[in-house]
Parts: structure tokens; sequence; C-alpha cells
């Protein structure tokens, strides 16, 4: 892949969101459609101009992309379905850089859409029995990291509630996201708690909602008129899965720094040059973490990097200016595309409210259940 996107560039050429929300009626076409549409708009393209389109979902069920997007004419485009649990749209942009990268199509949509209540986990159905019934729960896991990060680094709890802090009050910026309140230390930590340190606040939502991207070769932008200035490059995608772990550190962990690590080295610069990151953070001990392993702060130096504000908007990297999932929310399948999405905005400059200045190197990193891990490097366009 990396050289494939060094020989060939591939752009984002066009954005588009339904926002997310709680579960609704609204059926998963009209949630689709809308981002989609507003991504063909956004870029300047007729339907008929896309070749092949990835969509990404994990809880729908079989064929859900032809079902939709022969609502806008069926013109005989590759139509390839992809779940890979939270990062099914990640996997599905990926695929639709390889698309282009490789040379087969020219302009590609990468489209996440879902909604909530039908997704089943294969874990449950290996034929294996469990050593406990909270063995396979996510905030079991990740309350019990909280804990030993806060011990090992002499923090109070205020430390964990302050990426709450910090993603609602971006998300109350944004007009795609499904929290709309700012909240405050004291409403973080009075929040219910879910388990150990994590309070209701500090955790994602599940909902639904949907969002695209369209890539295009550099080719396909000169020869369709298409805005060069407003389309980011991507220079670097890295997919990897979880390895056994090493040591004291989390085998999640070093998922996250591997792979992150793997996505700097084939963009040729260092975490340092990174301008912003979109990360995975379902529960808010994972935003600092994270932030840790991709190398945005320095070991043991996440808390205090969020405290003295270089992680908010307009600080020396924003991570999650979105609102991440926490404040932006968790529908699944659109959340690795949203982060995309917000990427390629905060570059054209066109963030209003929530604009982090000169970005120009920014990731979108996101962790899929199993674990896996997708990481992609996006370069600001002159």
């Amino acid at each position: 892949m990396s050289r494939l996107l060094q020989e060939r560039a591939v752009h984002v050429v066009g954005i588009g969101m339904h926002p997310y929300q709680f579960p609704s009626e609204t059926p998963y076409v009209h949630l689709g459609l809308t981002a989609v549409r507003e991504a063909l708009k956004d870029a300047g393209l007729q339907w008929p101009q896309v070749q092949a389109a990835f969509v990404g979902t994990a809880a729908i069920g079989m064929a859900a992309g032809r079902v939709m997007l022969r609502h806008l004419g069926s013109t005989g485009l590759s139509v390839t379905q992809v779940e890979n649990a939270s990062a099914s749209g990640s996997s599905a942009f990926r695929l639709a850089c390889q698309a282009v990268a490789s040379g087969e199509h020219d302009v590609v949509l990468a489209v996440g859409v879902d909604k909530t209540g039908h997704a089943r986990r294969a874990s449950g159905s290996d034929g294996l029995s469990t050593l406990s019934p909270t063995s396979n729960l996510p905030v079991a896991k990740f309350a019990l990291l909280a804990r030993r990060y806060l011990r090992d680094g002499g923090l109070n709890i205020e430390a964990l509630a302050r990426v709450a802090v910090k993603n609602h009050g971006n998300a109350s910026l944004n007009p795609y996201a499904q929290f709309r309140k700012p909240r405050t230390l004291e409403q973080v930590l009075a929040s219910p708690k879910v388990a150990g340190e994590l309070t209701v606040q500090q955790c994602c939502p599940r909902g639904e909602g949907a969002a695209a991207v369209i890539v295009a070769s550099a080719a396909a932008i000169a020869r369709l008129g298409l805005s060069r200035t407003r389309s980011p490059r991507v220079i670097a995608s890295v997919s990897i899965s979880e390895k056994l772990g090493r040591g004291d550190v989390p085998p999640i962990v070093q998922m996250v720094r591997d792979s992150s690590l793997a996505a700097l080295e084939q963009a040729g610069i260092a975490a340092s040059d990174l301008n912003m990151v979109e990360l995975h953070d379902a529960f808010s001990i994972e935003e600092i973490v994270y932030g840790e392993a991709i190398g945005v702060s320095k070991p043991g130096e996440g808390a205090h990097d969020l405290a003295r504000g270089d992680t908010a908007i307009g600080g020396r990297c924003a991570v999650n200016a979105s609102g991440g999932l926490i404040g932006m929310g968790h529908p699944i399948g659109p959340t690795g595309v949203g982060q995309i999405a917000e990427i390629t905005r905060q570059m054209r400059s066109e963030a209003t409210g929530r604009q982090h200045p000169n970005t120009r190197l920014a990731m979108a990193h996101m962790i899929g259940l199993g674990s896996v891990a997708i990481a992609h490097v996006l370069q600001k366009t002159d």
C-alpha cells in the first residue's frame, strides 16, 4: 500500500454526513443516501461518475449496500460490503484508497451506515467457554486499564473526566454530533458510574447515522475539473491486528503503537509533525493511552497534556476535534469514515466554530473489536 500511494496519489474529493443520532425509525437507506448525496454535491460529481463503492456496516444485514445505492441509479458499479466491527468504516475507506491507488478505478465511494440493535458478536458462537461472564466486556477491560493508569501516574479521577469535558465541548460545536451540550467537570463526575472510575459521560453512546467520502486519483481530479486544493491526499494506510502481549504493555495499546508507527513511517513523518488526530475514545481512558501510544504525548504525559490544553482545538495537536466517539457518537459503521470527513473539513478550514488552525498533517486511527487497528495519515494539498 505504501508504494501504491506514492506512485498513484489518492485524494479525498468529497465528504458527506447524516448527523449521528439516537435510535429512531429512520430507515438506513435514508441515512446513507443523505451522506452520499452530500458527498457527491461537495465533490461536484454525478453518481454515474462513481466507479466502485465500499459500504461499511456492522448491524444492518446482508447486501445493505446494493439495496441502498440502487436508489441513486443502477449504473453497474462494483459494490462491496465491509464488516470489521467498529473499524468497518475505516476498512471501507482503506479499500477505496486501494482501489484508486492500484489503478483499478479513478473515483470510488466509501460510505459507512448503521443502525443499532441487530449486531451479534461472533465471539459468542466460537464454541468455547469464557473465564467469566465479563471477560469480553470492553467496559470492564478499560475500567481496569483506567485504574492502573491513575495508580501508576499518581493521578485522580479528574484526569479521566477532562477527556469527556473536552470532547463534549467539541461536539457541542459540531452539527453532525449526537451530543450537542457542553459538560462541566462536575457534571461528568456526577453522572452515574458504569464500571470502576468510568461514568456514563465518559463512555460513548450507541446510535445511528452515516458518513460518506469519495476518493479520486490526481488524473481524475484534473479530468473532471475538481478542486485539488480542497482535496487532501492520503499518504499512509495501515491495517494490523492484535498480537500476544509483551511485558507490561497491554496488547491493545501495543497494537495502537505498532499501527500508528507503521503509518507514520509510511508517511515519512514523526508524531510531532501531526497537527490533529481523530482516535477511538469509546471510553475516556482510551484517548489518553492511545495518544501516548501514537506519540502525541510522551509516556505518562497524556493526562498532563490534556490538562494544559495541548490536545484541545487550538493546542499543539488537537485530539478528537469532532467530539470523538464520546461526544460525536459511535454508530459503528460510519465512525471511521466520519473521522476522515472531519479531518478533510479541518484541512479545508471549513470546520466552522471548531476550526483547528493550520491543520496540514493528521491521523485517523480506529480500533475494531477483536482487536484490529486501522490507521490513515492525510496531508493538506496546496
